[in-house]
């Protein structure tokens, strides 16, 4: 009888969670259209948005420059911010359980260094080989090989602690970033100005006709993750535990770092590397929420989008009318927090 009235109380508490979730999640995107070198009303943002859908809808009262630069630049910037945000917290989330490694991160690991290295050399030197494909294709061959080097490399120096995988997991970093560095010196010296967006991260170019692939990784490696969430509550348990519930544990644990390289080499090639999200998201969510991960995922996703719609706000209003990468506006964060998350570890040995 407790559990059922307790099961009936959760109900709409989550219900009523999920109802705030969403206004916070609109209210930003909202936030993050209206904002920027050119100022614009809330109104004009969603009467664009309307007569889109509907022409003539809304009377228009503003100028064709202006529904434009809602449109075309503005709209699909902050759904690629949604999207890259709700990833990246997604797979930091998933790599936390399966490592048991509360630093798991897939900037930290690595992964999101393998996928601008891909990036860079379908830019500068393998060319469009495949279309528009090229890059995001490229992008998650090379945050899968940084995850099988990571893997590799902590089994050869039997790292196999939470501590000595993240280390691992930095070492790698730095070796794929010098490896890309090197790309970039043997670059065409005309070109190699385009990817400076990878290394430092931004959502400037994003486009319509782009957003489809993004949001098809996370729909797809994102659902699977969630239908997952079981076995990643029992992977946090420990190894042992997880193989008496008749999980492959091996095999579970690399095909979720292969879907976490999948989303965040394509999510890289998009907007670059941005790092801590997927660090930061998945604690803030358990703090809130616990961390039964049929809650922590789908909030994460939540909370990671209107986390980086906020970033790039920053990104764009505190030095207008420049833009500041989003990766600076993210690692000063995600610093910050690392230290926070490393002192909290230190005071509860």
């Amino acid at each position: 009888m407790t559990d059922i009235s307790t099961h009936s109380s959760r109900t709409p508490r989550a219900m009523l969670h999920a109802l705030g979730g969403g206004v916070v999640l609109l209210i930003s995107l909202s936030v993050a259209i209206s904002v920027g070198a050119v100022q614009m009303p809330l109104g004009t943002v969603w009467g664009v948005f309307a007569n889109m859908l509907a022409p003539d809808l809304v009377t228009q009262t503003w100028t064709q420059g202006r529904a434009a630069i809602v449109w075309e630049i503005r709209f699909p910037r902050a759904l690629l911010a949604m999207m890259v945000g709700a990833g990246l917290a997604m797979v930091g989330a998933s790599l936390q359980a399966v490592t048991r490694n509360p630093l798991a991160d897939p900037h930290l690991l690595g992964i999101a260094s393998g996928g601008a290295f891909g990036a860079i050399m379908a830019l500068l030197h393998t060319g469009l080989f495949i279309g528009l494909l090229t890059v995001p294709f490229m992008a998650f061959l090379g945050a899968l090989a940084a995850t099988l080097i990571v893997l590799a490399v902590s089994r050869f120096a039997d790292a196999t602690s939470a501590d000595r995988l993240v280390l691992a997991g930095v070492a790698v970093s730095f070796i794929i970033m010098a490896a890309a560095n090197m790309l970039i010196f043997l670059g065409d010296p005309r070109a190699t100005h385009t990817v400076v967006f990878w290394m430092l991260g931004g959502l400037g170019l994003a486009r319509w006709g782009q957003l489809i692939y993004p949001l098809l990784v996370l729909v797809i490696c994102g659902g699977w993750l969630i239908t997952r969430a079981t076995a990643l509550n029992a992977m946090t348990v420990g190894d042992e535990t997880a193989s008496t519930l008749g999980i492959p544990v091996a095999r579970f644990r690399l095909i979720v770092f292969v879907v976490g390289a999948m989303i965040t080499g394509v999510m890289v090639a998009f907007s670059g590397i941005i790092g801590f999200v997927g660090l930061m998201v998945p604690h803030i969510v358990r703090m809130m929420f616990g961390g039964d991960y049929a809650r922590v995922l789908p909030w994460s996703a939540l909370v990671g989008a209107i986390f980086l719609l906020w970033a790039d706000i920053a990104a764009r209003t505190v030095m207008a009318p420049e833009d500041m990468p989003i990766g600076i506006v993210t690692g000063l964060i995600g610093g910050v927090f690392f230290v926070w998350i490393l002192s909290r570890r230190r005071t509860s040995q």
